[in-house]
């Protein structure tokens, strides 16, 4: 309880939105059992008094959400293991009744090789009847296992998948996360330098997003989240990529597609999602529309990921600088590479 009133009046304090998230990450700094979530909140406090609720998803996202992924990883290998060794148990029991079969086989053919008794032949005949009907048992049995543990191995297997796309997955929107837009823009980048085909790349800010959590509260805000999400899916087509870079900034990767094509796309994402008209749920109220800032590089030689992503950031506030609701390219006049402060 001493933790939960920690928590809860960090929240307060900080006037954070009171939403599991949040209680999450202030109760486990209040217990202190996570040593590098609590060095990255005290890091940020003194650098900005404060934590915005990128930088609280970011927190979740790297120190509580992806020991979760581990555990459950855990768990699940735990149960391989337990079905592989009940495996390697009947399969031990399976070979002991072979090599039974096998003693019974060799006696009975020396016993009959030195009777001519007709019972005595009788009754050899019939033990080997009955060892064998016991062969032919423990035979349908271990088949019967067998194949309830391949199944229980498939489904083990698609748990597992299920994880995996899980953590690379952002569930506010459904697209990729960070860690997903890492990894795609990488290849992208190696792929691209390989078979010398063009390669682009979109970062996207909601405008004024801060004002939509302030004034209409954070479900308002999440809504906004998904509906430039679900605008990303629609408009998105072939090979490209769209994820959730973090807090309220989306990334496209296109590949095989020039600065000009790419151009073209960016300005029809934000032109769509500008066209829909956003609405309070609870209370049918009318929002206004959301708009989008974009900037868009396109892949030089000798490029890394990094200078790609940096190139269309830079592009992407020079946007923002210039009046918002705006796609700019790295040939553009308004571009600047060095990046300014953040602007919300």
């Amino acid at each position: 309880m001493a933790f939960a009133e920690v928590a809860l009046n960090q929240i307060r304090a900080l006037r954070q939105g009171a939403m599991p998230r949040n209680y999450e990450i202030w109760y486990v700094y209040a217990t202190g059992y996570n040593a590098d979530l609590n060095k990255a909140i005290n890091q940020a406090l003194a650098l900005h008094g404060t934590l915005t609720d990128a930088d609280l998803e970011q927190l979740h996202d790297c120190y509580l959400s992806h020991g979760r992924t581990h555990e459950r990883i855990d768990r699940i290998g735990a149960r391989v293991v337990s079905e592989i060794d009940d495996m390697m148990s009947l399969l031990a029991d399976a070979l002991g009744t072979t090599a039974s079969f096998g003693d019974n086989l060799k006696g009975a053919s020396h016993k009959l090789s030195l009777t001519t008794d007709r019972e005595q032949i009788t009754a050899i005949v019939e033990r080997l009847v009955a060892s064998t009907r016991e062969m032919q048992d423990a035979n349908n049995a271990l088949e019967q296992r067998l194949s309830t543990s391949k199944q229980e191995i498939t489904n083990l297997q698609a748990n597992l998948e299920e994880i995996r796309a899980e953590s690379l997955t952002d569930p506010l929107t459904g697209l990729g996360n960070r860690k997903h837009f890492d990894r795609v823009v990488t290849e992208a980048v190696r792929s691209a330098a390989a078979t010398r085909l063009p390669l682009s790349l979109l970062m996207m800010d909601i405008d004024h997003f801060k004002s939509f959590n302030d004034n209409y509260g954070h479900l308002t805000g999440d809504q906004v989240l998904r509906l430039v999400g679900m605008t990303l899916k629609q408009t998105i087509k072939n090979k490209d990529i769209p994820s959730r870079y973090g807090g309220e900034e989306f990334a496209v990767v296109l590949p095989n597609t020039p600065l000009r094509q790419a151009l073209v796309i960016a300005d029809d994402i934000r032109r769509t999602v500008m066209s829909k008209e956003l609405k309070k749920k609870s209370t049918g109220e009318i929002l206004g529309r959301v708009t989008l800032s974009a900037g868009v590089s396109t892949l030089k030689p000798d490029d890394d990921a990094d200078a790609l992503i940096e190139r269309a950031d830079a592009c992407l506030y020079s946007a923002k600088r210039n009046g918002r609701n705006r796609v700019i390219c790295e040939t553009d006049p308004e571009y600047r590479g060095v990046e300014p402060a953040k602007v919300a």
